[in-house]
């Protein structure tokens, strides 16, 4: 995760989130234009994350679920106001971007996917969320309606040639897709920490609940793609996750959905 050295945070914050920023050094460590995210380096170090009001509430409650279950990072301050802000405290390790873990791309495949699989196995009788994928169906929905239809982050929308075969794909499929485990809902490489190979925590959380495994396979085997520069690791993320439990016909659907958006 990158960090660039800044001289003061230029947003207004909480009173209760601003006596854990002062005197220390500040990163900015945004990777992305829907929020700002910074390293506060003191203590043993935090991350303050802020977005649009009212977007980062799933994400802090997530994350604190992920937290009570060992796999996330701790909650130490959520607050709401004119913007979203989250405080949490820094995770030991690297995320799966870093160089180490690159350069051995069949070993970071093996281990994201087995990671994957003990989430998938872990109990979520008490996740806050428990239906993620009447929501996640809803919103490919909107913004098919809305013309949202991303050439973007997939740039040969999966094989489908328009907005309206995907949708015909997704419309046809969406009932086969009503698995139930513990989701991450956006497993891609920055969001796994590894500490020397070892499972540290998962980061980014907003998107989980309870919902079809084959999100999260959909977006393992992208991250793979997208990262190594190359779809070669794809089979091999599939046998390593356990092939009993992949259905390649359901990533397919879950593609189409993400190509919405």
């Amino acid at each position: 995760m990158k960090r660039t050295l800044v001289e003061k945070i230029d947003f207004e914050l909480p009173d209760e989130i601003a006596k854990f920023t002062e005197g220390a050094r500040l990163f900015d460590s945004s990777c992305s234009p829907e929020a700002r995210v910074w390293f506060v380096d003191k203590d043993k170090g935090y991350y303050l994350k802020t977005c649009d009001v009212g977007t980062l509430k799933r994400e802090a409650e997530m994350t604190a679920y992920f937290h009570k279950k060992g796999l996330g990072a701790e909650v130490l301050r959520y607050s709401s106001g004119e913007r979203d802000w989250l405080l949490t405290e820094k995770v030991s390790g690297e995320d799966c971007t870093y160089k180490r873990y690159l350069d051995d791309p069949k070993r970071l495949c093996d281990t994201i996917a087995a990671e994957l699989r003990k989430l998938h196995e872990t109990d979520f009788f008490d996740c806050p969320i428990q239906d993620r994928m009447s929501e996640y169906f809803a919103l490919a929905e909107e913004n098919y309606r809305t013309g949202n239809y991303d050439k973007t982050s997939f740039p040969d929308s999966f094989g489908y040639r328009s907005a309206e075969e995907a949708w015909a794909v997704l419309c046809r499929g969406r009932g086969e897709i009503n698995g139930r485990v513990l989701l991450h809902g956006d497993y891609c490489l920055p969001n796994i920490m590894l500490d020397n190979w070892k499972f540290s925590k998962f980061i980014d959380l907003g998107n989980g609940g309870v919902g079809d495994r084959h999100v999260d396979l959909f977006w393992g085997a992208w991250t793979l793609w997208f990262n190594l520069k190359t779809d070669k690791y794809r089979a091999r993320f599939f046998d390593a996750y356990g092939r009993d439990k992949v259905d390649e016909e359901k990533i397919k659907i879950i593609a189409a959905a993400e190509v919405f958006g």
